[in-house]
């Protein structure tokens, strides 16, 4: 329920800021703003997720992700809502969503032990994105029934579910790794990803791709409103398109016996933006639609399995710091990207918005992969948190 609310809101805050200003250059700034938290909290979460109890935190940020989204409901549903209301709050809900993501990414083996990890994070990946299924078509059919109001306030009403879930767990059975001392820092994690160039281009990859590649709710929705001049029930389509290949990616990631391979990841990240060049070409509404499945997959292909790989490759107690760097690249570069790829998309088409986020997705991936593939010889020879990896 809780992930069929995100992907709810997630149509209706677009929908919305496009029925206030009809600008896909405003879409990518509120999107933009939305991700901008990430930049400046991921690192912090993930060093309170190396010290504190994630259950409680988790508890914490859920009630401020709640918040945002039932006031942004009261306020359309009252007729007051403004374009400044949508940003403001955009950002309240990215300040909620920052803190989160490293903490729950790292409670994951908490939860399942490192064993079952890589299978854990495809499921977790699996069980997000089936909202997306039927989120986004949910939301279009309310929008155009109702206005985007009654959308953010059933995305409200999912988090006390949520909350009642975390505060109902039985600890008991949490796989205790320990936690950091506090004298690991940021700093060290930081050091740790730097003596490895394995997730130093794990990371250049997700952060060049997260910021030009993955921006399809700024993309389609201007595809659907200016391309082919249809309403939000049509833009909806495209959100469960996307969901039908995201939600097949991550359960085809959740029966992999071992974390992906930085290999393989590269080069899903240039089929990605292959894909996306080839959908940006369909001339039909039902021809783009066909090809967004393709492009989920290919984006979860992506997403999970670097997730699992970074997860599955560093030391417990640094796990949290290492995943809220990684989040940071992740989603810090969307506050560029998304502005960008909207401008473009804005001045010169959808199309052509789409296209450039493809090309640089391909190519970015192809540059690292040409590059990882001469330095075959670096082989990882030793974890350690306390000083960084031997290389040779």
């Amino acid at each position: 329920m809780a992930n069929l609310g995100t992907w709810m809101q997630r149509i209706a805050q677009d929908w919305l800021v496009l029925e206030l200003t009809g600008s896909g250059t405003i879409l990518g700034i509120v999107t933009g703003l939305q991700f901008l938290p990430a930049l400046f909290l991921s690192l912090p979460s993930g060093k309170l997720a190396d010290r504190r109890n994630k259950r409680k935190l988790l508890i914490l940020t859920n009630t401020l992700a709640g918040s945002a989204a039932l006031t942004l409901g009261i306020l359309v549903i009252t007729d007051l809502v403004q374009v400044w209301h949508v940003m403001v709050l955009a950002v309240m809900l990215g300040i909620a969503s920052a803190v989160d993501a490293p903490i729950r990414q790292s409670f994951v083996p908490e939860l399942v032990g490192k064993e079952d990890l890589p299978n854990a994070i495809g499921l977790n990946a699996a069980n997000f994105n089936a909202g997306r299924l039927v989120g986004p078509a949910a939301a279009g059919l309310l929008i155009a029934a109702f206005g985007t109001g009654p959308a953010f306030i059933i995305n409200a009403l999912t988090y006390p579910i949520v909350i009642t879930a975390l505060m109902m767990m039985n600890t008991t059975t949490l796989h205790n790794f320990g936690r950091a001392s506090k004298s690991d820092g940021v700093r060290s994690a930081l050091r740790y990803v730097k003596a490895r160039p394995d997730l130093v281009a794990t990371m250049i990859l997700v952060l060049i791709v997260g910021a030009f590649g993955f921006n399809f709710q700024v993309v389609t929705a201007l595809m659907a409103r200016v391309e082919f001049g249809l309403g939000a029930t049509s833009f909806g389509l495209f959100g469960t398109m996307i969901a039908l290949g995201t939600v097949t990616g991550a359960v085809v990631v959740a029966r992999f016996l071992e974390a992906p391979k930085l290999d393989f990841i590269l080069k899903a990240a240039i089929a990605f933006g292959v894909i996306e060049i080839v959908a940006s070409q369909m001339p039909t509404y039902w021809m783009f639609a066909a090809v967004l499945p393709l492009a989920g997959y290919a984006a979860m292909m992506v997403m999970a399995s670097a997730n699992s790989y970074i997860q599955s490759t560093v030391p417990d107690k640094l796990r949290g710091r290492v995943t809220g760097l990684y989040l940071m690249v992740f989603m810090g570069g969307s506050p560029v990207g998304s502005p960008i790829i909207g401008k473009i998309s804005q001045d010169f088409g959808a199309r052509f918005g789409l296209a450039i986020g493809g090309i640089i997705s391909a190519l970015a991936a192809f540059v690292i992969w040409i590059w990882f593939r001469r330095q075959n010889n670096l082989v990882i020879k030793q974890f350690s948190v306390e000083e960084p990896p031997i290389i040779s």
